[in-house]
């Protein structure tokens, strides 16, 4: 039986590592939080007690970290995953991460005789419970093929970005649109409002023209025209507006340090900032239309 190490088990991580082991792959667990140790427990992953113990017996190891800091750490610190992973073992970093330290962990496992991968993914929690996830992969096509396997049975979508680091670039660039298009989403709605057009008509003649995007027909950041959107939920995540702002960031950082220019990214990336500032990170990032209309207060 296969078997992969998968590091991070937090709110994309679990659900991802629970279809691998529904999928028949015995996979062993670590993370450094005791909240998320217990519920990969009950879940019935296998856990170890440190990094070294997960990822030694490993064919494939899977990385689903908050940042660039604690990928560096798990892959390249004393007792991390490069010191201790088997020989042949293929490498995954599903993390959403800045460029610059994909590449740096791509070349130092390059540099000991790992093949591996950065692939971020696309399709927040929902799409991690329901294996539909799409994973944008940078690196070697070889590396890839070997992967495909295991990536298909967490979404549906894998799609080659180009070499290192490109998978990164592939999901900031992604999330900038992203993010730009919900909040220019949420401006029309929140003008419809104020000029007696009620939002499913604007719904309905909006999804049928030009100003159609997949954040008005299947993520409409106002309740009613789309049942299944967080805005039904009471802006439940979904994909919190802290970690859109993480990666309107890393858009910036990415931006500034080639010479892009991104004024729109900037301020979506002010806007989100304001929003998180005001006690709404934890909610939806779909949930600033409150914010944009005016009707969400300092938590």
């Amino acid at each position: 039986m296969t078997v992969i190490a998968f590091l991070g088990l937090g709110n994309m991580g679990l659900p991802m590592a629970k279809n691998l082991m529904a999928a028949g792959f015995d996979v062993r667990g670590f993370d450094v939080a005791a909240a998320a140790r217990e519920r990969a427990a009950a879940a019935g992953i296998r856990l170890g007690a440190e990094i070294a113990d997960t990822v030694r017996e490993a064919q494939f190891v899977i990385t689903m970290l908050p940042a660039g800091p604690q990928v560096r750490e798990a892959y390249l610190s004393p007792g991390g995953i490069l010191d201790n992973a088997a020989d042949g073992v293929l490498l995954v970093d599903c993390s959403t991460i800045d460029v610059e330290t994909a590449r740096e962990v791509h070349a130092e496992a390059r540099s000991r005789g790992f093949a591996m991968l950065d692939a971020p993914v696309s399709g927040g929690v929902a799409g991690a419970e329901a294996a539909t996830l799409t994973f944008m992969v940078g690196g070697e096509e070889e590396a890839l093929k070997r992967a495909e396997p295991v990536l298909a049975r967490m979404g549906r979508a894998v799609i080659h970005a180009g070499p290192a680091g490109t998978g990164q670039a592939a999901k900031i660039c992604n999330n900038l649109m992203l993010g730009i298009q919900m909040i220019s989403v949420c401006e029309a709605f929140a003008l419809a409002e104020r000029l007696g057009l009620a939002a499913d008509r604007l719904f309905a003649i909006a999804s049928r023209s030009s100003g159609q995007c997949w954040s008005l027909t299947h993520y409409c950041p106002v309740p009613g025209p789309v049942p299944s959107a967080p805005s039904n939920r009471g802006y439940r995540p979904g994909f919190t507006a802290s970690m859109m702002l993480k990666d309107l960031r890393l858009a910036q950082e990415a931006a500034a340090r080639v010479g892009a220019v991104t004024p729109l990214g900037a301020e979506a990336c002010q806007l989100y900032a304001l929003y998180s500032a005001l006690g709404h990170g934890g909610t939806d990032f779909s949930g600033i239309f409150e914010m944009i209309a005016g009707k969400a207060n300092k938590l």
